[in-house]
């Protein structure tokens, strides 16, 4: 019978940590990261000790908890990259791009947030602005992208984007669809070269969150 207990237990541990990733993604995607880890705990049914034993910093757990949004934006991306319109190519990865952050606002968060000890998120970021800028130089030479257009402007659209994530899921979904659509229009080079030019780039690749703990 003793044989049996390490396995029972691994099965345990495996069903706990599981429980917090799923209890994690419901709390941190309607609360975002400001939720406290006390009412992930609470969620799943767990101790708050059992939470921290599988997850000691509430970073860890971040990191772990949008681990398929993470691949679906790596996907987002390198699709755009090799996509043989480039104009195409850059507003389906906007589209994407606005659907994954509707879809739970704690990816929203944690992709717009500067974590020191969550590199994984800087590296998607990071990743993402300079897939914009290939992108950009593409479409530019389509002559479809708008004259002006920096990398920045993507940081500012989902700085923007972020303000639809106190609605309900259901009117967020449809609100950020619309959003894109605007975006989209407003990158649009008009056919007849009649463009005005834009007020100076800000700069905000390096957002910061007051707190997450």
């Amino acid at each position: 019978m003793t044989s049996h207990v390490p396995q029972t237990v691994r099965s345990d541990a495996r069903d706990n940590r599981s429980r917090i990733l799923d209890a994690a993604r419901a709390v941190f995607g309607e609360e975002g990261l400001s939720a406290p880890m006390r009412d992930i705990a609470r969620h799943a049914g767990l101790a708050p000790a059992t939470l921290y034993r599988h997850f000691p910093t509430k970073q860890a757990l971040i990191a772990q908890t949008f681990t398929e949004q993470r691949r679906a934006c790596h996907a987002a991306v390198r699709d755009a990259l090799t996509d043989a319109d480039p104009w195409h190519g850059f507003q389906s990865m906007i589209q994407r791009i606005c659907e994954l952050h509707a879809h739970s606002r704690g990816f929203a968060d944690a992709f717009m947030t500067a974590f020191p000890e969550t590199m994984d998120f800087t590296a998607d970021r990071e990743r993402t602005v300079r897939a914009v800028a290939e992108l950009a130089r593409r479409a530019h030479e389509t002559g479809r992208l708008r004259a002006g257009f920096v990398v920045d402007d993507l940081i500012l659209m989902l700085t923007a984007h972020r303000g639809l994530q106190h609605a309900p899921l259901p009117a967020r979904l449809i609100a950020s669809r619309r959003f894109a659509a605007y975006v989209i229009e407003a990158f649009r080079a008009p056919e007849d070269g009649s463009a005005h030019a834009l007020p100076p780039a800000p700069r905000l690749r390096h957002a910061h969150s007051p707190s997450t703990t």
